[in-house]
């Protein structure tokens, strides 16, 4: 590269040992080169020598020393397009990637054609998805390097990105041409380019152009399922059922057990009559008697007798052979009762016959058939204790299961489907000490462990949870620092919410924004991919990855963290947390002075253990880095450590709130909840055109949910309240918006007819009763006795009872002690395992046996998570 301050011959040619010295990752021989230069006196301001040197410092993890030499290097040459390039490769080790566009276009401007600046430009600018930069620095890289493969699978797909269908075929089909031979029948890149074109032309709309051009050159192309199945989802689309028809059968021949291929084949024959599908299912079973998929899709199909009969075959079938997930696996026909009765009495009857006869029926038994196994009673067992528990009848679900353990003690699936039937039931105490006891029988699963695990932190037992994981994990660093490294998000997630429960805000949030660094480290791993995808010519994989990429945030692991960090963020600014070092000097004024010599030293002592701490794990850091090869990568730039107490004290909870809320906003628009809590932060910010918009989305998803009633309520009475200091415009926004909502009505008058329309139902009567306090205080004891209503109403289970207790703990209806010790009462009767509702035990018995008192050292959690 032709340099703005060329060096003499000598130094020269040690400038270029420096950079083949970089490129092979050869960094001291690197620093020994460049030092040789800034030795000389004539040439120790050398500024692309400079730049060098600092990014190979970079490299061995000095970034201080790299930034200085490299901010050195520039000051001296700032028309070296090597030092800006530089530069901007120290911005994006860095993640500065905006930063990293600037230092490049600053290169370009010295040395416009320079073909390894043009590609570092156009990584930034897709990780970054300024698509029409994107594609016009392609463009130039094309220009430059007319012949490469690379430069025109990249033109064409800154023309596919920007929805230029048109543009990016003919670049593609332009490259196809040049190809002057026949491709091999084993070019593997060019059978993916065909592919990559085909996806092209599906997404241009042209159907009938993309079935052609998969004929015309399905020779060319080695992934033979990848054409069959397109071709069946193009045949479906242009309604060519018959052709159709042949391809899906074909595959179901392939893979037998694909069950999209099945519903794909009945779409293609257009059956709409139920004996007619079962038949073919039945039809398949006889031409794939090993297949699996075929039996279990015609129960969904078949009714009356005939499903009878065929769910009898198949629930024999699962329980002579043992098979533990069979109830899973037919869990989805219990949305038709009828189904769901008829199970119930097969699996009942054959428990009363395998007791009598030892088999499944009468008439087995008198046809003199073989006795079925012992084992086939207690899978039976297990079966019917997981349907009582699914249809909620927890006294039934636990006879059977200890039946199960009576029948074989030494079971794990039957200690953990116990340990659900409490957790169902409410008791996450037990439920976590019969995964306990699970895990024991078998210490190196690691899905018990993980199971367990889990179970334990839904208890609150984050200590104990962190040793349960402690036997997988690395050794030498705790659990949860590895369960971390490991981007062990439903670890973290799980450990937030227990935090929350016990009202630890700050070690709360700091899960939720370790989850949210997650998400933005696979967001910056992508980075790999842009160049190893087009050399690989993965292309259709990559596409996926960048539209992933995309809508990552939409996770459900970042939805829980988001809500969590929210719903802390409100409480905390609410309830803020006082300041520590006040409260301190406060409680120190009516100190003797001895007690205050105490303290003090004491206050020291945890000063200087602290800092100690520091120390340690900096230097811990240091010898870390040193450890490191020199041909490794630099580390990524260091991130704020994440402080509990700090977190807690963050001096704008709202817009803390607000910065997990943007992501939902965007990715997580179809889900209520992102609405109800952006509603929830606006509000407490005074933000009125906020919360319309945010009641105005949520009431297009769902307009009679009971939540967004008492957000509707609270929002009328507040711009009922201001209506006189508003500005005009903004009143009149407000009115048009709201009236296809409100008609008109008061807020008063919308919490009595929605009470009117939804009496029957306990979420929808608890959140008209808070609204009814909350408009009119002197009804309280009215509001009490609709949320606590329960009986002749429907929704009554632990979320929903559970809701009502903390409503009433929570003060939404004034203080009324007794009417909570009432309530709770009441909703031990109806859910007598529940532990929030189970009264405590007298003082005797504490004294007695205190053991058996643990549960209530414990915070109750939040079933609704």
């Amino acid at each position: 590269m032709p340099s703005s301050n060329p060096l003499p011959p000598k130094e020269n040619a040690l400038f270029k040992r420096i950079l083949k010295c970089y490129e092979h990752k050869q960094y001291k021989n690197g620093l020994k080169f460049a030092k040789q230069i800034l030795t000389n006196p004539k040439y120790m301001e050398h500024g692309e020598t400079l730049a060098m040197k600092g990014l190979t410092l970079n490299c061995l993890g000095r970034k201080e020393e790299a930034y200085e030499y490299v901010k050195r290097g520039l000051r001296n040459d700032l028309r070296s397009h090597v030092c800006w390039h530089v530069y901007g490769l120290l911005q994006r080790s860095d993640k500065k990637y905006d930063e990293g566009i600037k230092c490049y276009r600053n290169a370009l401007k010295w040395e416009k054609d320079n073909i390894q600046i043009l590609r570092d430009l156009s990584l930034l600018q897709i990780h970054l998805r300024d698509l029409e930069g994107y594609r016009d620095t392609r463009y130039q890289l094309f220009r430059l390097r007319p012949t490469q493969r690379a430069s025109w699978i990249g033109f064409a797909m800154s023309y596919h990105l920007l929805g230029d269908y048109e543009g990016a075929l003919k670049i593609l089909e332009d490259f196809r041409k040049t190809q002057s031979e026949i491709p091999s029948s084993f070019d593997y890149e060019h059978s993916e380019l065909l592919l990559y074109q085909n996806m092209v032309i599906q997404e241009s709309g042209a159907l009938k152009e993309a079935v052609a051009h998969l004929e015309q050159y399905q020779d060319q192309i080695l992934d033979k399922l990848s054409i069959l199945e397109t071709l069946g989802t193009l045949y479906l689309d242009l309604q060519r059922f018959d052709r159709a028809e042949s391809v899906y059968s074909e595959l179901i021949k392939r893979n037998p057990e694909n069950t999209m291929y099945f519903s794909k084949y009945l779409q293609a024959k257009q059956l709409t009559d139920v004996d007619e599908i079962v038949d073919i299912f039945e039809m398949f079973q006889r031409q794939f008697p090993r297949a699996h998929a075929s039996k279990r899709l015609s129960l969904n199909y078949a009714v009356e007798g005939r499903f009878r009969k065929l769910v009898d075959t198949y629930l024999r079938h699962g329980l002579h052979k043992g098979v533990p997930p069979l109830f899973v696996d037919l869990r989805s026909l219990y949305k038709v009762q009828a189904k769901a009765d008829t199970i119930q009495d097969l699996v009942l009857s054959y428990v009363d016959q395998l007791k009598k006869t030892g088999h499944f029926s009468q008439a087995d038994a008198d046809a003199g058939l073989p006795k079925e196994p012992a084992c086939a009673l207690l899978w039976t067992y297990y079966f019917l204790a997981q349907h009582f528990d699914f249809l909620e009848d927890t006294d039934k679900a636990l006879f059977y299961i200890d039946a199960a353990i009576d029948h074989t003690p030494t079971l794990i699936e039957l200690f953990v489907c116990k340990g659900r039937i409490f957790k169902h039931g409410g008791d996450v105490m037990k439920a976590f000490k019969y995964l306990d006891e699970a895990q024991g029988l078998d210490t190196a699963d690691r899905y018990i462990n993980s199971k367990c695990a889990k179970y334990m932190l839904r208890a609150n037992l984050i200590d104990e949870a962190e040793e349960t994981c402690e036997k997988f994990t690395r050794e030498g660093v705790t659990a949860m620092e590895n369960l971390n490294e490991m981007q062990c998000m439903w670890f973290q997630t799980e450990c937030a919410l227990a935090y929350q429960r016990l009202q630890r805000w700050g070690d709360s949030l700091k899960k939720c924004h370790e989850i949210d660094r997650h998400f933005s480290e696979i967001i910056d791993d992508q980075f790999d991919f842009h160049t190893y995808c087009m050399r690989k010519m993965t292309l259709r994989s990559y596409m996926g990855l960048l539209r992933l990429e995309d809508v990552l945030r939409s996770h459900p692991f970042y939805f829980k963290a988001a809500r969590c960090a929210i719903e802390v963020y409100l409480h905390l600014f609410e309830n803020p947390l006082k300041d520590v070092t006040a409260e301190q000097e406060l409680n120190t004024e009516n100190l003797a002075p001895s007690e205050l010599k105490k303290l003090r030293n004491k206050q020291r002592k945890a000063r200087r253990k602290a800092e100690l701490e520091r120390q340690e794990k900096a230097e811990k850091a240091e010898k870390q880095q040193q450890r490191k090869a020199p041909g490794e990568e630099p580390d990524a730039p260091h991130q704020d450590e994440l402080i509990p107490d700090k977190l807690a004290r963050a001096e704008d909870p709202l817009d803390q709130a607000i910065k997990f809320l943007k992501p939902l906003q965007d990715l997580a628009s179809k889900n209520i909840e992102t609405h109800l809590m952006a509603f929830e932060i606006y509000y407490r910010k005074g933000k009125l055109l906020l919360m319309l918009q945010s009641i105005k989305r949520a009431y297009r998803l769902e307009p009679g949910n009971s939540d967004l009633h008492t957000c509707l309520v609270r929002f009328v009475e507040l711009v009922s309240a201001k209506l006189d200091t508003l500005d005009a415009p903004v009143t009149d926004v407000i009115k048009q918006a709201i009236e296809p909502i409100t008609l008109g009505r008061s807020a008063k008058q919308m919490n009595e007819d929605f009470l009117k329309m939804n009496g029957n139902s306990l979420p929808a009567l608890l959140q008209g009763a808070r609204m009814m306090y909350f408009l009119e205080k002197n009804r309280q004891e009215e509001a009490i006795q609709l949320a606590t209503k329960l009986q002749d109403v429907t929704g009554i289970n632990i979320k929903n009872c559970s809701r009502v207790l903390q409503a009433l703990q929570a003060g939404d209806f004034g203080s009324c002690p007794q009417r909570i010790e009432e309530y709770k009462e009441s909703s031990h009767k109806l859910l007598k395992y529940a532990e929030v509702f189970r009264p405590p035990p007298p003082p005797l018995q504490q004294e007695i046996d205190p053991s058996e008192n643990t549960s209530l050292e414990i915070p109750v959690p939040e079933l609704s998570h």
